[in-house]
């Protein structure tokens, strides 16, 4: 059900929960980072893609990553691009940083479905992360033939200065050290994901933590997270509300601010773009 309660009155009782909160769980979704600017379409596509909308008819960043390019070059001139101007430049408009300076003194941990990286370059303390569904800065082996997972950062930004024509240079397709097949994105989209020493870590991380605030003033503080993959963050925030009578769920999204009836005294719900709630806070 969706809650329709004073939108100030409700970011007063957020602001009061992360003052007080014993342990602030941070949940965001693709939300979060659309707030802070990294829109997939519109301007943006135009901008960077516009010679692959032009011969594809790409209507979003997101849905050109699908595509089945005829070569390696011009899958990889897609692909660098899309990396750079997502995971290494610097893109956002100052929310994951206002976030970080909410949460830098608080005992928090973060768990989030996003790829691009922005809570670390904003400041958050990496063991205190859980990127479940990979990152733009890692490459894998297609097959996958192992479980290790390669940093790409300087071979990407070689290729999205040397690109040309909507190709990349034929040497620089990345190609496994072990079996010799493709690389691909270390990113949940089939059960070749490869969960690597690293993702292991912070899913342990996250159980420890939850274990060690288990029954305390708990936030689960829900940013951006919509029903694309819910068992992920959104439901499980939910159980582990009406478990806790001492927790609090919260919610920022802007059209989809809601909660189950049977923990909305527990819920704080904000229908609103999180930039500007952020900013209130």
């Amino acid at each position: 059900m969706k809650y329709t309660r004073d939108y100030s009155a409700e970011i007063d009782r957020l602001k009061n929960e992360i003052e007080t909160a014993d342990a602030i769980v941070i949940g965001a979704g693709a939300g979060l980072s659309t707030a802070a600017g990294f829109t997939y379409s519109g301007e943006r596509l135009q901008k960077y893609f516009g010679d692959f909308v032009e011969k594809y008819g790409f209507r979003d960043m997101y849905s050109g990553g699908f595509y089945p390019f005829e070569t390696p070059e011009e899958l990889w001139a897609y692909w660098s691009r899309y990396i750079c101007i997502n995971r290494y430049m610097n893109v956002d408009n100052g929310t994951y940083r206002r976030l970080f300076e909410l949460m830098k003194d608080k005992d928090y941990f973060v768990l989030t479905t996003n790829v691009d990286h922005q809570f670390q370059k904003a400041g958050f303390d990496k063991s205190r992360m859980f990127y479940t569904q990979g990152d733009y800065g890692l490459w894998q082996c297609s097959e996958p033939c192992h479980d290790q997972t390669y940093d790409n950062e300087e071979t990407v930004r070689a290729m999205f200065e040397q690109q040309k024509d909507m190709r990349v240079p034929s040497e620089l397709v990345p190609k496994c050290p072990v079996c010799g097949k493709p690389m691909s994105m270390n990113l949940r989209a089939d059960d070749t994901f490869v969960e690597d020493e690293g993702w292991h870590r912070a899913s342990l991380n996250y159980e420890y933590f939850l274990g060690e605030h288990d029954g305390q003033h708990i936030l689960f503080l829900e940013l951006g997270v919509g029903m694309n993959t819910p068992g992920i963050i959104k439901f499980p925030f939910w159980k582990m509300t009406a478990k806790n009578a001492n927790a609090v769920y919260a919610c920022i999204n802007y059209g989809q601010a809601y909660a189950p009836d049977e923990i909305a005294d527990m819920a704080i719900c904000i229908d609103g773009d999180i930039k500007e709630v952020l900013k209130q806070i």
